[in-house]
């Protein structure tokens, strides 16, 4: 009842629009818009936790980095998308006893899809993947920096094509240590 309710809502919205949904080209439309927002909203049935597993590995103090992340989102003021690139970064908590714990490097992008894929602004998903891994992973210190390109920006309001949004989160290490950061910084470019 759930899936047809959310149907008859496209349809009504697609009149609004001043188009018939029931012409041949948007008979299928309102079947098609709900199956793609259980698919881009898909980050409200997974938890970031499930991806958090680590492993231990011989002693490690570097900074590790993944970077170019594909990000696709949608913002929370218009419902229309932004997307671009996450560049994540931790440097793994000192232990004395030469292991050190580590997370694998696709679960970091399964943690940015995770937080990406609702309803957003840049700002909160920027802080929302450093918040977590630094209380899951423990690290000396997480950083992140996103940048994005909004259609909010391109298609409606200001439409300006070539406009991008940075946003960064610096906790611990990269915060407190401008060596760290600007490494950070410098790898992502």
């Amino acid at each position: 009842m759930y899936k047809e309710g959310m149907e008859e809502l496209i349809r009504t919205i697609i009149r609004y629009i001043g188009d018939d949904p029931e012409r041949e080209g948007l008979k299928d439309t309102p079947a098609r818009v709900v199956r793609m927002w259980q698919e881009i909203f898909n980050g409200y049935k997974k938890s970031p936790s499930e991806y958090a597993k680590t492993f231990g590995m011989e002693k490690y103090d570097e900074m590790i980095v993944l970077r170019n992340i594909e990000v696709y989102s949608m913002c929370e003021n218009h419902m229309l998308p932004f997307y671009g690139v996450a560049h994540v970064a931790y440097v793994p908590a000192e232990e004395n006893n030469q292991v050190v714990e580590v997370i694998g490097v696709s679960k970091i992008a399964r943690i940015v899809d995770t937080f990406s894929r609702r309803l957003q602004i840049q700002e909160r998903l920027t802080d929302q993947i450093t918040s977590f891994l630094m209380r899951e992973l423990k690290p000396q210190g997480v950083g992140c920096i996103i940048k994005a390109r909004h259609l909010c920006m391109m298609m409606r309001g200001v439409q300006k094509q070539h406009s991008e949004m940075i946003t960064s989160s610096m906790i611990g290490l990269f915060r407190d240590d401008n060596k760290a950061r600007e490494e950070f910084i410098n790898l992502c470019r």
